[in-house]
């Protein structure tokens, strides 16, 4: 049996799958399979995919009619064999050691379910200052405590990058619950009380086009994104409290706070520095100072705003007032 699964679908890729598993062939651990789901593609997928499955009797190739990418994961999950899972799209490709170093962290601590590892988008031509704050954003991330302090942020393991234990995945799998799958597996794992590490080397290079999923498909849209943290928010951290403390009310916390009102979760107060909005009520709930947090309740609180700096500043205020990360309160965008 192998070591590892390389779990890949693929739809329409056959400009990119060449290239994707000319890197999975150059890995210095040869110990691997690979399921390549070709998801009922209109172009000539599966014939390149299938050519490379002569060539290469490690690859194997599962066809299944259109049904989407958590069809087409199911469907790859279900083939796999090996105790190690690795994730990657066919668009990607990943360095020489990305295979050898993610199951050499998974060996070296039994507590991880799974472990990702930094990535670089490309082309770099035209590449937008959102994403280029994405990627850094995912830099800052390396380790398990990180990823648990993130998790609300965005998701913080990049799934391309992700290799998971098999027995893990195989309970959890994938579903699709209306919003991102990647992210919602992250989550399920985090709620669950797996702990996620992190290889902090830049190991797959992660193609930005266009057609990407994250930009053309509406399960990935900015408010299914937000629905999904509001509902791990209100099963998991927020869960036997109708009320909490929200900080931030700029667009960012605006849509949190309406994404926590449809699980019964409003704000007792808003915790602004905006000059203009303290002293008001928003949705019934007084807007304070930071400064007077210290004569609230110490109740759970959520911060939401956009920006690591202002994440930062807010981190390092309540560090100060004895506010404990995880235990205390989250930081949510």
């Amino acid at each position: 049996m192998s070591n590892v699964s390389v779990l890949i679908p693929a739809y329409d890729a056959a400009a990119t799958l060449p290239a994707c598993l000319r890197s999975l062939a150059r890995q210095t651990e040869t110990d691997w399979e690979c399921i390549l789901v070709d998801d009922g593609s209109r172009d000539a997928t599966r014939a390149v995919a299938e050519e490379a499955a002569r060539r290469d009797a490690r690859i194997r190739v599962v066809a299944i009619p259109h049904g989407g990418i958590v069809a087409a994961l199911e469907a790859a999950l279900a083939a796999c064999r090996a105790p190690l899972v690795a994730r990657m799209d066919a668009d990607d490709v990943m360095c020489r050691g990305r295979l050898a170093a993610q199951t050499a962290a998974l060996a070296a601590d039994p507590s991880l379910a799974g472990v990702g590892c930094h990535a670089r988008f490309f082309p770099r031509r035209g590449m937008t200052d959102g994403l280029r704050d994405y990627e850094r954003w995912l830099r800052s991330i390396d380790g398990p405590r990180r990823v648990r302090e993130e998790a609300f942020v965005e998701c913080p393991v990049g799934h391309p990058t992700l290799m998971i234990r098999r027995e893990v995945l195989a309970r959890l799998r994938y579903r699709d619950a209306g919003w991102p799958e990647d992210y919602d597996l992250v989550l399920r794992l985090l709620a669950a009380g797996h702990e996620i590490g992190v290889v902090p080397r830049r190991l797959v290079a992660w193609r930005d086009t266009p057609a990407r999923l994250t930009r053309t498909s509406p399960v990935y849209a900015q408010e299914r994104i937000v629905a999904c943290k509001a509902a791990f928010l209100a099963d998991g951290f927020l869960a036997g409290d109708e009320a909490y403390v929200l900080w931030g009310h700029g667009g960012t916390g605006r849509a949190l706070r309406r994404a926590l009102a449809a699980h019964g979760k409003r704000p007792s107060h808003v915790v602004e520095v905006h000059p203009g909005r303290l002293g008001n009520r928003i949705d019934g709930a007084p807007v304070v100072a930071p400064e007077r947090l210290a004569t609230l309740p110490r109740g759970r609180l959520v911060a939401s705003v956009a920006g690591a700096e202002a994440r930062a500043q807010i981190r390092a205020f309540l560090a100060t007032v004895g506010w404990q990360e995880l235990h205390h309160y989250v930081v949510a965008a």
